[in-house]
């Protein structure tokens, strides 16, 4: 959490305890003013509207919230397109789809992660209505063409949605030259709190229309029931402004330091697109080592193998790839803003040790 985030959150915690909607009385006003003013705040970050943002617990809620909600707005057995190696919660979502009737089409990716425009072409039916796309893999960091899908699809009349949890606040996005309808952010990948989110809800050039998941007393035009969390709303519009000022140098200092780490490992397998791909993700194969002796040599130091959300097991973004998870040992860094060059030293140091001294 950024500390100006945290201090941003404080007052709505304990002095500014307004309901925003209460409207009766000034402690209500206070709370919708802060409220109104984080919705322009995500606003501006994806330049939308602040009337096309509601706020959502995170990124899996508003990605179900757009899938189904879209969904049970259109007729039965409509067609509905998504990747092979989008999240658990796009994959859980296509399977509720598949429940209310629907047909889904999963497309497989290539040896970098990539689908590409003609795929989505040769993939749409007369029935198609939707199509579900993670901007950039939390995996292994390949960014889709998602200017080009999104352009196709405008031109077929196609709803857009677009997973961007790992890229609001860390690289460009412009729902509108981007060809986006619906877009889903989750506050804490960019330094804001965690169990908030927004979706962004298209009004223009097309309308796009949403079903309730929650009903309620009204809040968020009736999309989204229930009191809302100001604090946490207060902090994920300072974070995506914040987020805003500094992206640019953020994510060329970030990518430095991943290209450095890259460097200090000559022997490791890069997964995922070389060069579109996230300012601050590595995924990282090795061959021919000690697992367990391995890690042992990293305490201290926090990995990921998967998604945080894939549970146990083998990781299907790595089977859609192509990468034999049996011979090789895959890890997946992740660096932010508060990275400094000292702990990426110690960390390309501390690698290199484990790996010399985990041969087999």
């Amino acid at each position: 959490l950024d500390p100006a985030v945290f201090e941003s959150m404080v007052p709505y915690f304990l002095e500014k305890f307004g309901n925003p909607v209460s409207v009766q009385h000034a402690y209500g006003w206070e709370a919708s003013l802060a409220v109104e003013t984080a919705r322009n705040q995500v606003a501006r970050l994806i330049g939308a509207e602040p009337t096309e943002i509601v706020f959502t617990s995170g990124a899996t809620e508003s990605i179900s919230l757009a899938v189904a909600g879209y969904l049970k707005k259109q007729p039965v057995r409509s067609h509905v397109i998504t990747c092979a190696t989008e999240h658990k919660a796009t994959l859980e979502a296509m399977k509720y789809a598949q429940d209310l009737g629907h047909e889904v089409t999963i497309l497989p990716v290539d040896e970098l992660g990539q689908i590409t425009v003609a795929q989505v072409e040769a993939a749409l039916k007369p029935n198609t209505v939707l199509m579900s796309l993670m901007h950039a893999n939390n995996e292994i960091g390949t960014i889709h063409p998602i200017t080009e899908i999104g352009a196709l699809l405008r031109s077929k009349s196609i709803a857009f949605h677009v997973d961007a949890a790992q890229t609001a606040g860390k690289h460009p996005i412009d729902v509108r030259s981007m060809n986006i309808d619906l877009l889903s952010i989750s506050s804490h990948k960019f330094h804001g709190p965690k169990g908030i989110g927004a979706l962004f809800i298209g009004q223009k050039p097309n309308r796009i229309q949403v079903a309730a998941q929650a009903g309620g007393g009204g809040q968020e035009r009736g999309i989204r029931g229930g009191t809302l969390n100001v604090p946490a709303i207060v902090g994920l519009g300072k974070a995506a402004e914040i987020a805003l000022e500094t992206m640019d140098s953020a994510s060329k200092r970030i990518a430095g330091f991943c290209e450095k780490i890259r460097k200090s490992l000559p022997e490791a397998d890069l997964n995922g697109h070389p060069s579109n791909r996230l300012c601050g993700n590595l995924s990282l194969s090795f061959s021919k080592i000690d697992t367990d002796e391995f890690l042992q040599n990293l305490n201290g130091i926090a990995f990921s193998m998967a998604s945080a959300c894939s549970g146990s097991g083998k990781s299907h973004v790595l089977t859609a790839i192509g990468r034999n998870q049996d011979d090789a040992v895959t890890l997946r860094v992740g660096l932010g803003r508060f990275t400094t060059q000292e702990e990426v030293d110690d960390l390309c140091s501390r690698l290199r040790t484990a790996l010399d001294k985990s041969r087999v």
